[in-house]
């Protein structure tokens, strides 16, 4: 037996046990979560500073370096999410429909766990307690496996949230964590449809795709974010600049960051100047032809640029002659994850909302904002960019099926 098989069947084994696990003793599993890891911040501090080495001997770039480091504040919001679901309403047995049949029989629909959850995941450790979170709440068993470049830090919260759960009287492989981050493992772990139901690969492009090409679990895409904002003809040039700037450098390094920005000919020398302004540098500009006789731009945005996400301080920008050249634009170049227009006129709005195909689509408003807590959902397992059977953030509600129970009293079928 290798060793992700035995992972596999201790996490199918878990999920028997936890399925009569009462929303009172999940609560407090994830109470006694949040305790131990704010308690433990030092200790998770030294294992993140390892892994904070390797990526500085790596090169890696300060902003997927960001996206890596943990302190005792995040260490501590992360808490805090966890306490967030504590709090959020159970989504497991929850009455969906009910009816009676005219021969007797009472059928119910109820919400139900998805079962044992595979999450593939780079870089961010907090990943590795919002999903676990998210998963226990559900009444779900999680498999992380996050990256080479997150392993110390990932070891160690989760030998800390499986402690969490011992103390609480819960199967500690309710939360497993795949230490082999070998690329061979990777693609073995795709193909444990025996014991994993469903996988959730959250990542860049070349990780969603190869779990897609080559699982055989059901994958749930999430993540990829190659998010646009659109300043139409009618755009306030403050808003516009406030939104883009927002959207780009908050924290360039999420998903849900934008790597395009699309401005109408009419807004262009207003909006792009004001915005060259802003950033005096500080953003790489890959432009068109028409955009740098306004601004000037590092070079000359290619077709790859406009549908690449780029997770640093670069952004690809276009100048356009109408609402429907940006739709179209966005249609074909985005990844169906958050996409905005900035405009004074309504009905453009409603057209944008209406026609862009995307899990999130935003008026006024910089697309940052799609997350899980930020909707209101407490921490979330990833953004889901595809329409089945999620699409969005995916909070507690996302995590679960459903299943009928039907009652009778004696009926047979004729």
């Amino acid at each position: 037996m290798t060793y992700l098989e035995n992972l596999g069947i201790n996490a199918k084994k878990a999920e028997a046990s936890i399925r009569s696990i009462s929303e009172k003793k999940k609560n407090d599993a994830l109470a006694a979560i949040a305790d131990i890891l704010t308690e433990n911040a030092d200790k998770i501090i030294a294992a993140n500073a390892a892994d904070l080495e390797n990526a500085r001997r790596n090169n890696m770039s300060d902003a997927m370096t960001d996206r890596l480091r943990l302190d005792k504040k995040r260490i501590e919001a992360i808490a805090e999410g966890v306490r967030y679901v504590a709090e959020l309403p159970d989504p497991v047995g929850r009455i969906l429909s009910e009816k009676t049949l005219p021969n007797g029989l009472n059928i119910r629909k109820i919400s139900v766990p998805l079962g044992v959850i595979g999450i593939i995941f780079e870089s961010r450790p907090n990943v590795t307690v919002d999903a676990a979170a998210l998963c226990l709440k559900s009444g779900n068993v999680s498999v992380l496996r996050g990256g080479s470049d997150a392993i110390s830090s990932n070891k160690c919260l989760v030998d800390l949230m499986r402690l969490a759960l011992e103390k609480n009287g819960i199967n500690k492989d309710v939360i497993c964590l795949v230490e082999d981050t070998s690329r061979e493992a990777v693609n073995d772990f795709m193909k444990l449809n025996r014991y994993i139901d469903v996988l959730i690969p959250r990542g860049g492009h070349g990780l969603i795709q190869n779990a897609v090409n080559n699982s055989t679990i059901p994958v749930i895409q999430t993540g990829e974010g190659n998010c646009s904002v659109y300043v139409d003809a009618s755009a306030d040039i403050g808003k516009a600049v406030d939104i883009v700037d927002n959207g780009k450098t908050q924290r360039p390094s999420v998903c849900n960051a934008i790597e395009n920005v699309l401005v109408h000919r009419d807004a262009a020398e207003k909006f792009l100047s004001a915005l060259e302004k802003r950033w005096s540098g500080k953003v790489k500009i890959f432009g068109d032809r028409r955009t740098s006789e306004y601004i000037k731009i590092d070079r000359e945005a290619t077709e790859e640029d406009y549908k690449t996400e780029f997770l640093d301080y670069m952004i690809a920008v276009k100048t356009v002659d109408s609402l429907e050249e940006a739709v179209d634009f966005i249609n074909r170049c985005g990844t169906k994850h958050s996409e905005c227009i900035v405009t004074e006129n309504q009905d453009n709005a409603a057209r944008f909302q209406r026609e862009v195909d995307a899990a999130a689509v935003y008026v006024n408003a910089s697309t940052r904002f799609t997350d899980g807590g930020e909707f209101g959902l407490g921490a979330e397992i990833g953004i889901s960019t595809q329409k089945l059977h999620a699409r969005g953030p995916m909070g507690l509600e996302e995590m679960t099926s459903y299943k009928y129970l039907i009652n009778g009293s004696g009926q047979i079928r004729k």
